[in-house]
């Protein structure tokens, strides 16, 4: 059974920083493009970032470009979303995902795998 579980949100002020965890198993991480989404209420989920399973390819959202880096550790089946000078617009439930076709996709059905979310709020 493939499980997705991530952890390090909570609430922070603008202009702080955060790092989000998604440990893997069930599955051979080493084989799989990560993601992270995000859905803030009433609203979609966002594309935010991507990485093959080389780490040699990173794609991330013009939002959060320069902000944020995307991670991985293959031997601790876990991938890793830094973000820095957070803003209240990227408050929302954060989730990993998995894709063994290696798309590095922008899209949710690109995506395998998906993790329950972890919440990220920031203060003004």
């Amino acid at each position: 059974q493939v499980q997705l579980v991530e952890s390090g949100g909570g609430l922070v002020q603008a202009g702080g920083s955060l790092t989000l965890s998604c440990v893997a198993s069930g599955l051979s991480f080493g084989r799989y493009t990560m993601g992270w989404f995000r859905q803030a209420p009433e609203k979609e989920h966002e594309f935010v970032a991507a990485m093959n399973w080389r780490s040699s390819i990173k794609k991330y959202a013009d939002s959060v470009k320069g902000r944020f880096t995307i991670s991985r550790d293959n031997a601790k089946n876990t991938v890793f979303l830094q973000m820095s000078s957070l803003k209240p617009e990227d408050t929302a439930v954060y989730y990993c995902a998995a894709d063994y076709l290696g798309r590095l996709g922008a899209r949710k059905t690109e995506y395998n795998y998906w993790g329950r979310g972890t919440q990220v709020t920031v203060s003004s």
